[in-house]
């Protein structure tokens, strides 16, 4: 249950990241509701998921997800930067990511 909770946690981070954006220096309301909401419960999320999982394992997982996502989100949305480079940095962060729940 908690590695369901630590994936909702990261998922969480991507959306309280990209409302970040929206909000455009949190002077837009919807996005910046949806940061204020995301962020507790991602944080929440994270604590709960800890009651179980290392903290150094919830962490990098945590702060993968989030990485991994919200890369993703600016590239599919935001026009950013999709170099092959990046692409295959991303792909071996999901790698060590899926590594550490394996190790746990």
């Amino acid at each position: 249950m908690e590695w369901f909770f630590l994936i909702g946690a990261g998922l969480a981070e991507v959306g309280f990241t990209t409302s970040m954006k929206l909000s455009q220096g949190f002077k837009k309301l919807w996005p910046s509701l949806m940061f204020f909401a995301l962020a507790p419960l991602s944080f929440w999320l994270l604590t709960s998921a800890m009651t179980v999982i290392p903290l150094g394992t919830a962490y990098a997982v945590w702060t993968g997800i989030g990485a991994v996502g919200t890369a993703l989100v600016g590239i599919l949305f935001f026009r950013e930067s999709a170099n092959p480079l990046r692409l295959g940095l991303l792909v071996l962060l999901v790698a060590t990511i899926v590594g550490l729940k394996f190790v746990s």
